[in-house]
């Protein structure tokens, strides 16, 4: 899994666990709900480490928090 899937699967599961709709996270971040829309999306690879900041403080975590999470123990390579 690369770092960007990651992150999708993370935020993923927060919303499924707080039972929040992706268009909700955007609201509740400040950002547009094409922006988080967009960052589901597959065929998009990148993401902002700013978008990912306004998405933790939306769902009123720390970075740390979010980060420190089984999905990005084994993450593949980005340098290849």
């Amino acid at each position: 899994m690369n770092v960007k899937d990651a992150v999708v699967e993370r935020f993923s599961s927060i919303c499924r666990e707080r039972n929040i709709k992706i268009n909700e996270l955007a609201n509740i971040s400040g950002v547009t709900p094409s922006t988080a829309y967009s960052m589901m999306d597959k065929s998009r690879r990148d993401i902002s480490i700013t978008t990912i900041k306004k998405f933790c403080d939306g769902l009123d975590i720390t970075l740390g928090e979010f980060f420190s999470c089984e999905v990005f123990d084994n993450l593949d390579w980005e340098i290849k």
